[in-house]
């Protein structure tokens, strides 16, 4: 019996508009309680496939009939054959197409809003993996910052919007997924910017993203300065965008701050984290929206999918941000970190191109949550 699929675009959608769905995960318990698909209205059941290899009559009690029913496993294969047992037994359900995999690689495109030129800034929301990245666009030219992996998307879109890619920026070395920005760069012709602090072992050429930087997209200026803030990596750097929006990369995220350990300097750098915050941020006005590189839980997202919030509003709910005692936050930061991402060194390398592992080999290597955030 055929079932249906249900693409990650379409189960995006459902996390976006806080519907109703109902997932059976048969993945090892491990696995699911480690990385698993979020929604603020989704029910769930883990029950490993072997389990239920010799029917799925005892499970059948508790898959609700009033919502659909999800079926989702690592790759696909297992949550068809689940699927269609319980398709078998009169239950209406559809099973995720790739699995956790596509899961994980899945981008969805977000108008953010207008620039006063008549640009515009685009969010790309990594639903599985929690990583955003950014397009802007003015006047046939686009930017690129903060890519992931998957380049066709971008230069799908851009090729959708009538926009030639002339820039890529990264805002820091990533160590939780692998950039597409040399790809970007490579395959469009397009100037691929990295902080210098970041790139002293990169073994490509780049462009030195540094404070002071300012970069024209279009006939009509829009300008991204770069903001030096240290504190994730020693490079990291903070984009604001048309004196409207504060890319502000791995350092403050909507509902946390940046992690300072995944290149193994987290005493070391918690000072230069705490100044990027508390002094460099400061000063900035509270009316720039932040766009940060990562979301970390479900309720980060707006109305419309996007993760946005202005500066001042972080200032007053972020709990990072508000933290007197330096000592105290100097615990936090050190004291009170999940853990590392899967292969978070092989990825650095990777970033660096000091190793090119093949397409599967860089899909397992990012397997799993987003960790790069203080909890």
């Amino acid at each position: 019996m055929t079932v249906k699929a249900m693409t990650s675009k379409e189960v995006t959608r459902k996390v976006f508009d806080k519907e109703a769905l109902f997932i059976l995960d048969v993945r090892n318990e491990a696995d699911f309680q480690d990385w698993k698909i979020e929604g603020e209205n989704f029910g769930y059941l883990n029950t490993p496939y072997f389990e239920l290899l010799d029917g799925v009559e005892e499970i059948l009690g508790s898959i609700p009939t009033d919502r659909e029913v999800l079926v989702v496993c690592a790759k696909e294969g297992s949550s068809i054959m689940v699927a269609e047992m319980l398709s078998e037994q009169g239950v209406a359900v559809s099973y995720l197409k790739g699995g956790m995999k596509a899961w994980s690689e899945h981008l969805e495109p977000v108008k953010i809003g207008d620039l006063r030129d008549g640009g515009e800034i685009y969010q790309f929301v990594r639903i599985g993996k929690g990583c955003l990245s950014y397009m802007v666009v003015s006047n046939g030219e686009a930017a690129i910052i903060d890519s992931t992996r998957m380049t066709a998307t971008y230069l799908d879109f851009a090729k959708e919007i009538g926009a030639t890619i002339t820039h890529v920026f990264d805002t820091h070395l990533h160590a939780d997924h692998i950039s597409g920005g040399r790809i970007i760069a490579e395959t469009t012709g397009a100037t691929y910017w990295l902080p210098p602090k970041d790139a002293t072992e990169l073994t490509f050429e780049y462009s030195p993203l540094e404070g002071g930087n300012t970069v024209t997209i279009g006939n009509t200026a829009i300008d991204i300065h770069a903001l030096y803030s240290p504190g994730h990596t020693i490079g990291s750097t903070s984009f604001v965008v048309d004196s409207s929006y504060l890319l502000s990369g791995d350092i403050l995220f909507i509902d946390s701050i940046g992690r300072p350990d995944l290149a193994g300097m987290a005493e070391d750098w918690v000072a230069d984290l705490r100044e990027s915050l508390y002094t460099r941020y400061r000063e900035l006005s509270e009316e720039l929206i932040v766009l940060p590189a990562h979301f970390m839980i479900i309720e980060e997202l707006n109305e419309d999918g996007s993760v946005a919030k202005k500066l001042g509003t972080l200032f007053a709910e972020n709990h990072g941000l508000n933290i007197e005692d330096e000592n105290e936050f100097r615990k936090l930061v050190t004291e009170n970190l999940p853990p590392q991402p899967n292969a978070y060194q092989e990825i650095r390398q990777t970033n660096m191109g000091k190793i090119t592992p093949n397409e599967e080999e860089q899909r397992e290597m990012e397997i799993g949550p987003n960790r790069c955030a203080v909890r």
